[in-house]
């Protein structure tokens, strides 16, 4: 959702990477703050200080480190970039919340406002089993004793009675993210199936993702060579024709670019002969896809049941390391993509060096000074067969497996597009059961496929119409 706040988020990321191409991130990144935030300008809350606060964590964030990690408040950024520069030891927790910026939420759900007239019939008290509202001069609710169920909102005469939502709490579709006491979010990691949705919903952008920013760019800076690997949704992000896309995305200071729809084609291939010993000759009543690190976690966290049905083949970008790094054992691998959870999975894979998103591409595009009008047009692989480049729109995937499949037509897809309550009601019922009427599930975590990851820069409508216009 693009907002002020990822605006804000985004030009962070554009000064930190022109501060890191041009040499100058120890000696000026102190002042990106001051920057965005002159004295004099208008501020966004209580004062100007408090902004340069929230910008200051937020960068801190960009630089690789969780809020909590901050010891002293009185360490620079000068000093957390020097210490990001110098680091190699890294976490696979991934999401972190800004405190300074989140705490404008309000606590409880529902609340009664100037509205109600404690009217005689006080309707609200009979609908609430728990006993949490009283009415005096007007209805009050016992924040204690309230399940926040809506009841009293359903029948309140004079509609006194609101639900205010907290945004990311409302995104999570596990529950893994609540207030603390000191009425800031917490992300219970043991819950997270790290989808992003908390990120997209925050309307103050205190939710950051950790970035491998820095070391990206000090590698390309260096000796070593440097292999970006993107992701198929890249395709749907700019509108320029795609090979002029890989041009501008070597110019950034990659050695070499390949497209992960090779990867994809290999998980297409193994996913349709895993379907044929699966479900065709082994009776399984259905397989679902695996692309999806989100959507596998879910499973194994949340619905351990369904586990037994996922495919056990690897993901697109799993196979495109591993065909890089055959290649290039002595370059690194930077996987370009649209998505939090991919940077979970890069984190965990050998072959996989770094993880950055279209935003942080983006940002190194703007920081470069780029232009696309000077790019020239890359021949594309000609070992990509077109349906992996369509992997990240949905109802993809499926296509591409059932192409590759022996008997095509005993294949019966359904496809899943955002994995919200609904989706899930039905992943449970079918593992709990073993009964399902189609026997490939096509499960993708945000709506639209991947061209809708929380990492994208383009409206999913229009980056699907541009993806779409590979095929042509």
């Amino acid at each position: 959702m693009f907002n002020q706040a990822t605006e804000i988020r985004r030009l962070l990321l554009e000064k930190v990477a022109k501060l890191l191409y041009e040499g100058k991130l120890m000696e000026q990144i102190d002042r990106i703050p001051l920057e965005i935030r002159p004295r004099g300008s208008a501020v966004t809350r209580c004062c100007i200080h408090k902004d340069r606060a929230v910008l200051k964590y937020k960068i801190m964030a960009i630089l690789g480190f969780n809020i909590e990690d901050e010891t002293d408040e009185l360490t620079t950024l000068s000093q957390y970039a020097k210490m990001s520069w110098d680091r190699k030891d890294f976490t696979d927790t991934m999401l972190t919340v800004v405190d300074e910026a989140c705490s404008s939420c309000v606590k409880f759900n529902y609340t009664v406002t100037n509205m109600c007239r404690a009217c005689v019939g006080r309707p609200c008290t009979y609908a609430c089993n728990k006993g949490a509202i009283t009415v005096t001069n007007k209805a009050e609710i016992d924040h204690s004793k309230c399940i926040s169920c809506g009841r009293c909102l359903q029948v309140c005469p004079f509609h006194a009675i609101v639900y205010t939502p907290v945004p990311c709490e409302e995104a999570c579709p596990v529950g893994a993210i609540t207030k603390n006491s000191m009425g800031i979010e917490h992300i219970d990691e043991s819950k997270c199936i790290h989808c992003g949705k908390c990120k997209e919903a925050c309307p103050f952008g205190a939710i950051m993702e950790k970035s491998y920013l820095v070391q990206i760019i000090k590698e390309i800076l260096g000796e070593k060579k440097l292999i970006a690997m993107v992701a198929p949704a890249i395709a749907g992000q700019y509108s320029i024709p795609f090979p002029k896309l890989l041009d501008a995305v070597k110019k950034c200071g990659f050695d070499d670019v390949v497209e992960v729809a090779l990867g994809a084609n290999v998980t297409s291939a193994n996913e349709a002969h895993e379907f044929e010993e699966r479900v065709i000759e082994g009776g399984q009543p259905f397989m679902t896809t695996s692309c999806c690190p989100a959507y596998t976690r879910w499973a194994r966290i949340h619905n351990p049941n369904l586990t037994k049905y996922i495919s056990d083949t690897k993901t697109p970008a799993a196979y495109t390391a591993e065909i890089v790094k055959k290649e290039h054992p002595d370059a690194l691998t930077v996987f370009v993509g649209p998505c939090l959870a991919k940077r979970i999975e890069g984190y965990h894979d050998p072959n996989i060096d770094f993880v950055m998103t279209f935003e942080e591409l983006d940002a190194m595009i703007k920081a470069k000074g780029i232009s696309f009008d000077d790019c020239a047009e890359i021949a594309l692989d000609p070992k990509v067969e077109k349906s992996g480049r369509q992997y990240a729109r949905t109802t993809g995937v499926a296509s591409s497996v059932v192409l590759y499949a022996k008997n095509p037509d005993k294949v019966k897809p359904h496809v899943i597009s955002g994995l919200d309550k609904e989706a899930m009601r039905f992943l449970k019922a079918a593992a709990a059961t073993g009964k399902c009427e189609e026997n490939l599930i096509e499960v993708m975590m945000c709506e639209g496929g991947c061209v809708n990851g929380p990492d994208t820069i383009t409206n999913c409508k229009v980056a699907t119409r541009q993806l779409m216009q590979l095929d042509k």
